[in-house]
């Protein structure tokens, strides 16, 4: 009989893990502490990559379902100066390479796919026994597991079964903002920002822009400073964070910092945390990560791609190797790692590169130098 596979976490990459599982007939539950599927928001866009994101969509069977959530135009392209002067600017060109769509679209099709029940809402896990892999959740409840799957993200509980290593501050972060009904309330911003992405940037700062279905703009003001300048703010009074956070664009085009003090939504705090670029672990018995579980680092990689690949690879090899667990979780992890290694490599690269001295010179080059099918995520994408 197939070993029942219980996953941490309905994520993106939890989520296609099941997926595939299922397809295969293996039995598999999903923990996830959130109360519903409902209960936050998961974020912006994603362009998902034909060889990552997208391939593992298709071996889930769900490729024509996410061509149905594709934001139309989402890939434009603007990159402006901190006086608001246009220094470049790329039309979506419909390519199928790097199309964009909300993460929420993106859950709502896999969770659709799985079968009733298989995603256990408000199961918040506690503590886990080491020696058993029994977890143990915030309502006192404790499940035995077959094969256990961290897919709980940065801050991964099933992590520590495996590794010691702890995410570390990567010294950025974004404040996510949002504007509404921006054609009739945020006319200047919605000619600004386009029908796509908004780049502003200088080093270590700046602004990307994304406009989103239902006449949405979200922005992500991005800022390298230490985690304390970010820990004196005091997100629970939005007025006086936006008051900071302007004030630190000082002297830029009004159409900018617009995207700040004008906010529809409190701002929130999304600090960057990273594992080491060659995190790996020694084999435990039935048990493994995936996602930022395994490899979490700077927006600047493939981050929800990998992590959904990781999902759909790992499920894969389970499938193919019933009767030998420990076979098959190997197979995924000698993949996985040298992978993960030079995403987080490259990440820092792109970081580097759109963030570093000469900003947005860096920028530039990529849009410029290179087609739009075959860009960085980083520079197009929300963080992770």
């Amino acid at each position: 009989m197939t070993t029942p596979v219980t996953i941490v976490g309905a994520g993106l990459g939890g989520l296609t893990l099941a997926r595939i599982l299922q397809l295969h007939g293996v039995p598999v539950t999903v923990y996830e502490a959130d109360a519903s599927a409902e209960a936050r928001t998961q974020g912006g866009q994603l362009d998902l990559h034909e060889h990552t994101g997208q391939r593992a969509l298709a071996m889930a069977g769900l490729t024509q379902e996410y061509r149905s959530i594709i934001h139309q135009g989402g890939g434009a392209k603007r990159v402006f100066d901190p006086q608001g002067r246009l220094l470049l600017e790329l039309p979506d060109d419909g390519s199928m390479a790097r199309p964009e769509a909300l993460r929420g679209d993106i859950r709502r099709i896999l969770l659709d796919s799985l079968a009733p029940g298989t995603v256990q809402w408000g199961r918040k896990l506690a503590s886990l026994d080491h020696e058993r892999h029994q977890l143990t959740f915030a309502d006192g409840s404790t499940v035995d597991t077959g094969i256990l799957v961290g897919a709980d993200g940065t801050w991964s509980k099933v992590r520590s079964l495996l590794s010691d290593e702890k995410p570390v501050y990567a010294g950025m972060s974004y404040v996510d903002t949002y504007l509404y009904d921006v054609e009739d309330k945020h006319p200047k911003a919605a000619r600004t920002v386009g029908p796509g992405a908004m780049y502003g940037l200088v080093p270590g700062k700046g602004f990307l822009a994304h406009r989103e279905a239902n006449d949405v703009i979200h922005t992500y003001v991005i800022l390298s400073r230490p985690a304390e300048w970010f820990e004196e703010l005091d997100f629970a009074d939005p007025d006086a964070v936006k008051t900071k956070l302007v004030n630190e664009f000082e002297g830029w085009a009004p159409e900018f910092t617009a995207l700040i003090a004008e906010t529809d939504s409190a701002p929130v705090l999304r600090s960057i945390y990273q594992l080491p670029n060659s995190h790996r672990w020694q084999r435990i018995a039935g048990v493994t990560l995936i996602g930022d579980a395994a490899h979490v680092t700077v927006p600047g990689g493939d981050g929800a791609n990998l992590a959904m690949l990781d999902g759909a690879e790992l499920g894969e090899a389970i499938a193919a190797h019933p009767d030998d667990v420990e076979k098959a979780l190997a197979s995924y992890e000698d993949v996985m790692f040298p992978r993960s290694e030079a995403a987080a490599v490259a990440a820092h690269q792109t970081i580097s590169l759109v963030f570093g001295e000469g900003a947005p010179a860096g920028l530039l080059g990529v849009f410029r130098g290179l087609s739009a099918s075959s860009a960085p995520e980083g520079p197009a994408a929300a963080p992770a």
